[in-house]
């Protein structure tokens, strides 16, 4: 083959087979169902529990990355702390050697047969659970057939001497086989791929063992750069959790590497008793490693979460979503008691969607991306704490309440109602600020300002009523309904003034439907207010 020749098929070959991992693994979560993060959530109690949900997770996603990514985004949202993410990101590094296992299977003969089965059940069968199926078969055929383009295109490498020279050297120099897989693995952005590439080169004898396992533990570190760049922009824990996945793969390249002699040889003795194929004996060389490599650092976990806190200084500024007031043992054993918890929550919650607001309203006024993306986060830990509460709050109405109590549990109910409709509208202000800045739209100098003085009012109202509920104070109440006629004022007056400017020409109609719509959102916020308010006063009448 030439040159060019060469080149087709191999990259050809390794976009079907990156096509492969990500179809596979797109039919594996829908046939698992949108539980992922809700396991991740659940089932992290302890490292041991966090260990094992990584390795389940990511044989579903068939990536380690993803499952890094994924954990990453938890610990940025303050659903997962450090060293929950820690054992979960142990593994991951676990469960992402199964890929390598189905590899050494050997079935590349049967890819072209295993694609057409895939295709005919997506394609032919109007079932959507069979379709997933098909789309599982489809990404494991293509898998096979990317991998045997790969091989076929490097194929021809074993006759070139400077091939030779490198193997030669790799068996000489591990560092350099390090170095080599971890560039490569960075450059496709997939561990599966680069490990993949290697069992075919050690089949075709092209690496020899001593050449190939020092690219193997390279390509363990390369897979972490996803997880890095998952980690830019995030928060301060988020970046730790990064920083655990590369420090714990260079650990644990860095004591193979010093007992590589005797590794080597207890994976030629494995291959020579267990009678393994080139690709099987690459899979079990990867599997010992991430699973020796875990049992040695799962006891220091602590230790590497300390690492990282003082590689990363600095205070962790996520969105704590989790609740923090409620036990259902409370539920059971004083039913008064568990109501004064669900209150603090409630008003947890306010809290949330009040700072949320305050950052939707920086966002409008600087456009900086900071304020934009912390602003999602304060919804969803609203729209967690809306479930949770209620879940809390309906189990407590099953038992027997005083008539204030029951009251008061009402007025929960009501609230936690209204906060979580604020949120919703905040984050539709915030992708109306999203829309006006992709797509550049200008707002007047007077409208910014009249905005701005409506921002302000909106948002002292929620304050007022946030405080009008947490002292139970009616007078406080009272002044919330009368800055929401203000509110709803502003409203009438800003869309007139919005209509003159049209009129004059001093405003596009783009900027009027982005301007009016943020105006309508605030008005709606400050109706919510009020019901809050107004709960409080009916509650106190």
């Amino acid at each position: 083959m030439d040159l060019q020749t060469i080149l087709f098929v191999f990259f050809g070959g390794l976009g079907i087979f990156l096509f492969g991992i990500k179809s596979m693994g797109d039919g594996l979560q829908k046939i698992a169902g949108d539980g992922l993060r809700d396991l991740l959530d659940r089932f992290t109690t302890n490292p041991i529990m966090g260990v094992i949900a990584g390795i389940f997770v990511t044989i579903l996603l068939q990536t380690s990355s993803g499952t890094t990514v994924l954990t990453i985004g938890l610990v940025n949202a303050g659903f997962m702390t450090l060293q929950q993410a820690i054992g979960v990101i142990l593994g991951a590094n676990i469960g992402t050697t199964v890929t390598a296992f189905i590899i050494g299977i050997k079935i590349t003969d049967y890819a072209l047969p295993i694609i057409a089965i895939g295709a005919f059940l997506i394609f032919f069968v109007k079932n959507r659970k069979v379709n997933n199926y098909g789309q599982v078969i489809f990404g494991f055929g293509a898998l096979f057939y990317g991998l045997k383009l790969m091989g076929d295109g490097m194929k021809p490498l074993r006759e070139l001497q400077a091939f030779t020279d490198l193997t030669v050297s790799m068996s000489d120099n591990p560092l350099l086989g390090v170095v080599i897989g971890t560039a490569f693995t960075v450059a496709v952005q997939s561990s599966s791929a680069s490990i993949g590439l290697l069992q075919t080169l050690f089949a075709q004898g092209s690496l020899t063992l001593d050449a190939a396992l020092p690219v193997l533990f390279g390509d363990n570190i390369g897979t972490t750069i996803t997880a890095v760049f998952a980690a830019i922009g995030a928060s301060i824990a988020a970046k730790r959790a990064a920083a655990t996945h590369v420090i714990f793969n260079v650990i644990g390249t860095i004591l193979v590497l010093i007992l590589l002699k005797p590794f080597t040889l207890l994976i030629s003795m494995l291959q020579e008793t267990l009678n393994l194929n080139p690709e099987m004996t690459i899979a079990f060389a990867h599997g010992i490693f991430n699973v020796s490599n875990t049992l040695i650092q799962l006891p220091f976990i602590a230790v590497l979460a300390w690492i990282v806190v003082k590689l990363i200084p600095g205070k962790d500024s996520a969105v704590e979503y989790k609740a923090v007031h409620l036990d259902e043992a409370f539920i059971r054993q004083s039913p008064a008691i568990a109501l004064g918890q669900g209150q603090k929550e409630v008003l947890r919650m306010a809290e949330l969607a009040e700072k949320g607001l305050e950052e939707t309203g920086l966002y409008l006024k600087t456009h900086k991306k900071k304020h934009g993306e912390i602003v999602p986060q304060f919804e969803d830990a609203i729209n967690n704490l809306d479930r949770k509460i209620t879940d809390y709050l309906v189990q407590l109405s099953a038992h027997s309440l005083s008539v204030h109590d029951s009251k008061l549990h009402s007025t929960l109910m009501d609230t936690v109602r209204d906060i979580e409709r604020i949120g919703d509208h905040m984050e539709n202000i915030m992708e109306l600020i999203d829309y006006q800045i992709a797509n550049k739209v200008k707002f007047s100098d007077t409208a910014i300002t009249d905005l701005d003085e409506m921002f302000d009012l909106t948002l002292s109202t929620l304050r007022q009523s946030i405080k009008a509920l947490e002292l139970n104070d009616i007078e406080e109440a009272k002044a919330v309904l009368e800055k929401e006629d203000r509110i709803d004022k502003m409203e009438r007056d800003l869309r007139k003034k919005h209509i003159i400017r049209l009129n004059e020409g001093r405003c596009t109609g783009q900027s009027g439907i982005v301007y009016v719509d943020i105006v309508s959102n605030l008005e709606r916020i400050g109706d919510h207010a009020v019901n809050i308010a107004e709960a409080v006063i009916g509650e106190e009448e």
